[in-house]
């Protein structure tokens, strides 16, 4: 598969700023991978499609106030410092991302409040730096105080204090993301609820979602693209239940292309899960396919995103691109803050 199999045109005007309310109450296209069936509901709907037996797996990972601003030492030039993530807690040592990169060096200072300043203490990539903050107590408190709500790259608007509750899934537990698992946006306590009701389990595993998500592919072919390696969890008991199910031959639900990273990066021999943790940068894509998740709830993504091609490696490639085309044509809202899809 090459890069220009996956490129789309987008309207600007379908790109959601901000997400429906209730969560629930967004578009849901059901796309059938057997038929080619293409069908819009609610996305309350979405228990429709699961049954007695069946698994859900969410990642509850929570995204991190990782977007600071600050001034730099003598001259005063206003600095954005993204935090990645903490390399050593000892020292607070940081992986970070800066802008305007130019005018950051190794042996700058960058304050953020009278007393707390970061400096520079190496370099990694054209934009990213390695910096040590001088306060080493409950780091967090700062972070929550002073960042702000890391929305991406594409909502083009100032992060609100709404956006602090908006941009995280109601079941965020273990802090590490800097974009949110989108896909798990939707979800209601009261929609969770129901789909427990109806004998389906819920279990949660964690990856830390980075800036990598939103990284441009670069090559035309795909197996030279290398995805950034993000950290997860995938506990005992959670892979106790899926397998579970599978032996049963009930079908898993995955919430998000992140979910799906996760568990296939930890399939077995006898196409069972594995638990543990660690890092992954399985790049999942066509012509692959998936070997645990049996169907998976994802957004509208970005052309030619690792996640689009995720989502082409779950169904064919030209039926998601014609379900994208409705999408478009009936006016669905895309990306982050946007409606779902549901391949079944």
């Amino acid at each position: 598969m090459k890069l220009s199999q996956f490129k789309y045109p987008i309207p600007k005007n379908l790109i959601a700023k901000v997400p429906k309310s209730p969560r629930d109450a967004c578009k849901l296209m059901v796309v059938d991978r057997n038929t080619g069936e293409l069908a819009t509901h609610k996305f309350k709907d979405v228990i429709d499609y699961m049954d007695e037996g069946d698994v859900l797996v969410l990642n509850d990972s929570k995204v991190f106030n990782a977007r600071l601003y600050g001034t730099k030492e003598k001259t005063k030039a206003k600095i954005e410092v993204f935090l990645l993530r903490q390399l050593s807690t000892e020292e607070n040592i940081w992986d970070v991302v800066v802008d305007p990169a130019r005018k950051v060096r190794i042996g700058n200072r960058i304050f953020f409040t009278k007393n707390l300043y970061c400096e520079v203490i190496d370099n990694t990539t054209s934009r990213g730096r390695i910096v040590r903050f001088n306060y080493n107590g409950d780091f967090s408190k700062y972070i929550e105080k002073l960042g702000k709500t890391p929305l991406p790259p594409y909502i083009k608007r100032d992060a609100t204090e709404k956006d602090k509750e908006d941009y995280q899934t109601i079941y965020a537990e273990n802090v590490g993301s800097v974009a949110a698992p989108t896909a798990g946006l939707h979800f209601t306590k009261e929609l969770l609820k129901k789909i427990q009701a109806k004998g389906v389990k819920v279990v949660y595993l964690t990856l830390h979602i980075g800036l990598g998500t939103f990284r441009l592919v670069e090559v035309e072919d795909l197996s030279k693209h290398r995805m950034d390696s993000e950290y997860y969890e995938l506990s005992k008991e959670t892979a106790d239940v899926i397998n579970m199910s599978i032996s049963k031959r009930k079908k898993v639900i995955a919430v998000g292309t992140s979910v799906a990273r996760v568990l296939e990066s930890n399939v077995i021999t006898t196409k069972h899960v594995r638990y543990g943790k660690g890092w992954t940068d399985k790049f999942i894509h066509p012509p692959q396919s998936l070997r645990i998740v049996d169907k998976l709830i994802s957004n509208f993504h970005m052309p030619q995103s690792t996640l689009l091609m995720l989502v082409c490696a779950m169904a064919e490639r030209d039926l998601i691109m014609k379900a994208y085309k409705k999408a478009i044509k009936e006016k669905y809202r895309f990306y982050s803050y946007g409606d779902a899809m549901m391949i079944v």
